[in-house]
C-alpha cells in the first residue's frame, strides 16, 4: 500500500513539475522578431532615422495618444505617419530617446499585441511617460507595425534607470 502511494504522489509532482516548465517557456521565434521590429523602432528614433522607423510599419498605420489636458479633460488626438518620419527624421540637437519596459508580447497566428511602460527624453531631460500598445501583422517582410496607441502624463511617471 505504502508503495503505490508513493508512487502515485511521485506521479503528481512530476505532473506539477512538468506544468511549471511550460508556463515559463522560452520566447517564440515570432515573439523575438516582433521584439526586433520594437528595437528598430526605438533605436531609429535614437538615430533619427526616419527610413529604420518606415521599415517598422504597415503601408496603413493608425496613430493615437490619449492625453488629459490641464484641466483634467481627457483627449484622443489621431497622429500621422508621415508627419512622426518627418519628424523623427528632421536633425536634433538631442537625442529623442523612448525608454520602454514590462512590456507584454500575445500572439496568435499572423497578429501580435504588444504594451509597454514608457519614458521619453529629449537628450537628458524627461519629457513625458505612459503605455504604447502595438498591433502587428505578420507578413512576407516580416512583422510590421499596423496600430499604434499612447497615452501621455507629465506626473506620476516611473522614471527608469537609463543606464
Amino acid at each position: 500500500m505504502t508503495k503505490y502511494l508513493i508512487l502515485i504522489l511521485t506521479i503528481c509532482i512530476c505532473n506539477v513539475v512538468n506544468a511549471q516548465e511550460k508556463t515559463v517557456s522560452p520566447k517564440s521565434s515570432d515573439e523575438k522578431a516582433i521584439t526586433k521590429v520594437i528595437s528598430q523602432l526605438f533605436d531609429g528614433m535614437r538615430l533619427g532615422d526616419s527610413s529604420m522607423v518606415s521599415a517598422c510599419f504597415y503601408s496603413e498605420v493608425e496613430m493615437f495618444t490619449s492625453y488629459s489636458d490641464r484641466q483634467g479633460n481627457p483627449h484622443l488626438k489621431k497622429g500621422d505617419l508621415p508627419e512622426f518620419l518627418k519628424a523623427v527624421g528632421t536633425p536634433h540637437n538631442e537625442i529623442w530617446d523612448e525608454v520602454i519596459w514590462n512590456i507584454k508580447t500575445n500572439v496568435n497566428g499572423n497578429l501580435a499585441q504588444v504594451w509597454m511602460d514608457y519614458a521619453f527624453y529629449v537628450g537628458e531631460k524627461f519629457s513625458h511617460c505612459g503605455v504604447n500598445a502595438l498591433h502587428l501583422t505578420k507578413t512576407k517582410e516580416g512583422w510590421k507595425i499596423f496600430h499604434l496607441a499612447d497615452t501621455r502624463q507629465q506626473k506620476g511617471c516611473i522614471e527608469p534607470d537609463r543606464k
